[in-house]
């Protein structure tokens, strides 16, 4: 097991182009902090004991990432939640990620990075609910509308590195489909929804939280326009927004705001932000977690400020449909 330490470059005076990113060295799998500034038990790359000034954090290379691959033994994919108002932009932002990184026409079975929607952790509703969702009668914006403990349940099951099948949910009959789609293991996974930050529980799980905030004109507007297109009438489409879906933005959405690592203005029209976090996210695919500090510490995932953060850089601090997208969705 390969373990790694934040260091100070100027303590080191190797030829090795390793020793510019980070020692390696042989440890038992922890998950402490070195309490001192001595490394011992260097890899075979560094035969000789040397003195790091800077010891910030350790962990363990099959949590983090490995040049090795087959030492690493298991490696816990990096979840990424994103969340943000109806029609913001979320499902777009995460297809525009894939497609950046390459990785929108790559087998599924073979993807290093995926989508997963909220949208696919609908309650089953009862008939009556189902009659009162026909009539746009029914809040879907609710957190009470969503699967709590099923989306835990198989994003635990997605970070344990299994393969999981992921319920289908159909919204012309607002009904959960009897069919599933079966993602497997990922290096990085792209968890988005209204609510994907409301669950504390779920919301701990995620390494790197985005919010994309659109104007809520341009929300409604396309809300509006795809609905329609989807056969549905103008004065139930508005009743619905001004009834359940802005309501439950301003109440639940909108507060999860102040969890988000990176706020991105205008959506997928903010290449300047979309474009950090795909280099972030291949910084990750390429294992160079010294850089970004990706460790985990006594037990826990350590949370990260995203570099970069401040409005000059297009971020404010606090497509083509992926195979696990909804045909129709609300959101």
């Amino acid at each position: 097991m390969y373990a790694c330490v934040k260091y100070d470059l100027g303590a080191l005076q190797l030829p090795t182009a390793l020793a510019r990113y980070c020692l390696f060295f042989q440890a038992r799998r922890s998950r402490t902090v070195l309490p001192g500034n001595v490394v011992f038990n260097l890899s075979p790359h560094f035969v000789f004991l040397e003195t790091a000034l800077t010891v910030g954090w350790l962990c363990s290379m099959a949590s983090a990432g490995s040049l090795d691959a087959p030492e690493r033994g298991h490696q816990r994919p990096f979840l990424i939640g994103v969340s943000g108002g109806t029609a913001s932009g979320k499902s777009t932002v995460c297809e525009k990620i894939m497609e950046l990184l390459g990785q929108n026409e790559v087998d599924h079975r073979q993807r290093k990075v995926v989508i997963l929607s909220q949208d696919r952790f609908y309650k089953v509703l009862t008939p009556e609910q189902k009659a009162r969702a026909l009539k746009g009668q029914y809040n879907f914006d609710h957190p009470d509308a969503f699967d709590n403990e099923l989306m835990h349940r198989t994003l635990t099951r997605i970070m344990e590195g299994q393969i999981v099948d992921v319920p289908m949910y159909d919204f012309i009959t607002h009904s959960r489909l009897p069919e599933t789609t079966t993602v497997y293991p990922a290096d990085v996974v792209l968890f988005e929804g209204i609510l994907a930050f409301y669950n504390q529980e779920i919301r701990d799980m995620f390494q790197l939280k985005l919010f994309v905030d659109t104007d809520s004109d341009v929300r409604l507007s396309r809300r509006v326009l795809r609905d329609m297109k989807r056969g549905r009438d103008l004065e139930q489409i508005l009743s619905q927004y001004t009834t359940f879906v802005k309501p439950a933005f301003e109440e639940f959405s909108l507060p999860t705001k102040k969890y988000a690592d990176v706020i991105i203005p205008r959506g997928v029209d903010n290449m300047v932000a979309i474009n950090l976090i795909v280099q972030h996210i291949q910084d990750i695919l390429n294992g160079d977690i010294c850089k970004w500090q990706r460790g985990v510490l006594n037990g826990r995932t350590q949370k990260r400020t995203f570099p970069g953060q401040g409005e000059s850089g297009g971020l404010l601090l606090p497509g083509k449909r992926t195979h696990l997208e909804s045909s129709s969705r609300p959101h």
